[in-house]
């Protein structure tokens, strides 16, 4: 007795870490006693796809898996990568059906993602800009996603992004599409294009409101015209917070470039705007903050806060509570601008090239160099410092104290200095002056805080009194190698914001006061 026996392939994809693989979904059906088994390292979410598929096929006018004595196989292949999340509840759906004879049409050149409710309708995805990414790249023409996502997907150019509500309009559009006669389903059509869109970030903060702090606001401009990390200490109440936030207002527009790398990992944070506006993040994480979720980590390595304020501001405040383990590991992407997770099960490298803005008290109380009288034990105040460990310490390049302001400046109200929008503005004008200089002498480098030493050797150009007031400074500081060297880029940017050529006396002993740490 001969045993009847079918066969299907369509194609999915899933992101791990923050790439993309296609994966080949494939069904075989052989008669016999019901079963439903998927393999290749599915998850819990994978494999409970089977109730939910077996669900939406019977609610969208099919015969249920489950009505059949059949063996049903599913090959999630590659099989030696973890799948994981109901993203291929959509595919295996339609590889069932093509195996079961229920519908007809040609996969190739397809490719299909989706989570599918218990009556066939498609659920928002996360990671559909990486995904439809992925599939150009690989040649693929066609890609059917999730309704909502379809115009994150529609920021890919080169492949048609279909739209999708539900198993059954799908299901029309297909067989209708290949071959046979009649309208399609209105419900599918094709996304029209999109681009990106790039702008600063509105967040209602404006550095002119803000009463005071002169001193602050002029480091925040070096620091968003370079890309500069900046430390904050001072007494509770005195707009450090206020401070960090109204910064992110006037950091440049992110590049093209930069904005699709920001826009890829939004996209798989959930986080990307249908209307594809990008913006320098701004991640203010809390300082109970696990390690995993700051740095990034888990069974399978995902991406922390510091790949999700990739290009934009990572704001620590009480930068020294948090925990020690968690501030150590800044060592890595505040000197390499990515941070490498490794597990057992895999190894990932997300980027995290991000301005740092830390926040701290002078001590636990907060009180010490104020008015008031710090209460603290004598030794508690440098105890809280140490938390704050040399090396990290020389990563950040501007060291500012925050004073209390006047009551009477308070009261007023007045804020004073420039608005957010006109020191963007600079702090463009600074940028493009830094990527001239970068495109002359052939360098891939974005900002001047990303120079390493090879380039501030062949690029940075000091007058011959500017080299000596650095040579006296770091001399009477004890500057690290490291910090001369992040003192001659801060140099470079406060040039840069002048318009000047050369580095003069003047930037040097600017950059020498900020690295001071008071």
């Amino acid at each position: 007795m001969t045993t009847a026996r079918h066969f299907s392939r369509v194609y999915s994809a899933q992101v791990h870490g923050l790439r993309a693989h296609i994966v080949r979904v494939e069904a075989d059906l052989t008669n016999g006693l019901h079963s439903f088994s998927i393999v290749g390292l599915p998850d819990k979410a994978v494999e409970e796809s089977r109730d939910r598929v077996s669900s939406a096929i019977k609610n969208s006018n099919f015969k249920s898996p489950k009505s059949h004595n059949r063996k049903v196989v599913v090959s999630l292949a590659p099989a030696d990568i973890r799948k994981e999340g109901p993203l291929f509840d959509l595919p295996i759906a339609l590889a069932y059906l093509l195996a079961s004879g229920d519908i007809s049409f040609s996969p190739e050149k397809k490719v299909f993602f989706g989570e599918l409710g218990l009556d066939g309708t498609l659920m928002p995805a996360r990671g559909a800009l990486i995904l439809a990414a992925k599939a150009r790249k690989e040649g693929f023409n066609d890609i059917f996603v999730p309704k909502e996502n379809a115009a994150e997907a529609a920021l890919v150019s080169g492949i048609n992004v279909y739209g999708v509500e539900t198993l059954a309009d799908l299901i029309e559009y297909l067989t209708l599409k290949d071959g046979q006669d009649g309208p399609h389903s209105k419900n599918i059509k094709q996304e029209p294009r999109r681009s990106l869109k790039t702008q600063g970030v509105k967040n209602g903060f404006d550095m002119a409101d803000i009463v005071g702090q002169e001193a602050a606001k002029r480091a925040l401009l070096i620091a968003a015209a370079g890309g500069h990390n900046i430390a904050f200490i001072g007494p509770p109440g005195t707009g450090k917070t206020l401070l960090a936030r109204a910064f992110s207002g006037i950091l440049p527009p992110l590049s093209p470039i930069h904005a699709l790398e920001v826009a890829g990992i939004q996209s798989i944070a959930g986080a990307l705007e249908k209307e594809g506006i990008i913006s320098p993040p701004f991640r203010a994480p809390h300082h109970t903050s696990s390690y995993a979720s700051l740095i990034g980590g888990g069974t399978t390595p995902r991406p922390g806060e510091v790949t999700l304020a990739h290009r934009g501001v990572l704001f620590l405040d009480e930068f020294p509570e948090f925990d020690r383990r968690v501030i150590e590991a800044l060592r890595q992407p505040l000197e390499d601008g990515f941070v490498s997770v490794s597990r057992a099960k895999a190894t990932e490298r997300f980027p995290a090239r991000f301005i740092l803005v830390a926040a701290m008290n002078p001590c636990p109380c907060g009180n010490a160099g104020s008015n008031k009288e710090c209460v603290c034990a004598p030794y508690a105040a440098i105890q809280y410092r140490r938390k704050i460990s040399g090396p990290i310490a020389d990563r950040i390049d501007l060291w500012v104290r925050i004073p209390r302001v006047e009551h009477r400046d308070l009261i007023s109200g007045k804020g004073t200095g420039d608005r957010s929008e006109d020191l963007r503005a600079r702090a463009v004008s600074a940028r493009n002056i830094a990527r001239q200089r970068f495109l002359k002498y052939g360098k891939n480098i974005a900002q001047n805080g990303e120079m390493n030493a090879k380039d501030i050797r062949e690029i940075i150009t000091f007058s011959s009194s500017a080299l000596r007031v650095l040579e006296r400074g770091a001399e009477k500081l004890d500057i690290s190698s490291r910090g001369i060297h992040r003192v001659m880029k801060i140099s470079q940017t406060i040039a840069d914001l002048e318009g000047a050529e050369k580095i003069a006396d003047r930037h040097v002993m600017e950059a020498l006061a900020y690295r001071e740490r008071k």
